[in-house]
């Protein structure tokens, strides 16, 4: 796993784009970051020697075909691993040993703490602000996340990626972290619409934005 640097330099944003969105050129990449469209061959490069890129020939209309990267299957180990096996088998044997409140009550414990110390960096003065704030942090630990406006004049904060994934299936109680952060430091009315849990491309909150 990379370090957490890593996610916000040029090289760590494709990595984290063509995660988000399986394959590009690097006309598109350039287009998405403001750079050149060398400048980007160039980060794709170091990528596809270190193996964590692979291009291909890809038909997209009537002109001429155009090289699209994707990530390969090594390009996991750069984002972060949880060891979600260990964690689902401490899991179940918390909720044998002590019940099911027990894990509630300890990932309660985990939000609490999390939303304390995301809070000491979040100064915005709106809901706004500081959804944009968390998505940063969040980009910061390699999660893949961004802000998008709704129709409805609210504002989605979206996860590409879930380090838990496979955890949160057994154990949805996982997520209560993030809920906890995102009441407690963005706004208190905010609701989950998606999970990549439960096959949705993203996780997917809605807050309200008053």
């Amino acid at each position: 796993m990379q370090d957490a640097r890593f996610f916000q330099t040029t090289r760590g944003k494709i990595v984290t784009a063509l995660r988000r969105r399986h394959g590009a050129s690097a006309i598109d990449l350039a287009a998405e970051f403001g750079l050149s469209t060398n400048a980007v061959r160039q980060q794709l490069l170091f990528l596809e020697r270190d193996g964590y890129v692979v291009e291909r020939s890809v038909k997209r209309g009537p002109t001429k075909p155009t090289l699209e990267y994707s990530l390969t299957p090594n390009a996991d180990t750069l984002f972060p691993q949880r060891y979600d096996l260990m964690l689902n088998a401490v899991l179940t044997e918390v909720k044998a040993s002590f019940g099911p409140g027990a894990v509630a009550k300890v990932f309660a414990g985990l939000g609490d703490r999390a939303a304390a110390r995301f809070r000491a960096r979040m100064k915005a003065p709106d809901a706004k602000g500081r959804a944009a704030e968390l998505a940063e942090i969040l980009r910061e630990r390699g999660v893949d996340a961004d802000l998008v406006e709704l129709p409805n004049g609210h504002i989605e904060l979206r996860e590409h990626n879930c380090p838990f994934v496979n955890t949160v299936v057994e154990h949805p109680e996982v997520c209560s972290i993030i809920h906890s952060v995102l009441r407690e430091n963005v706004s208190p009315e905010t609701t989950q619409v998606e999970s990549i849990a439960t096959g949705g491309d993203a996780c997917r909150f809605e807050v309200k934005v008053s």
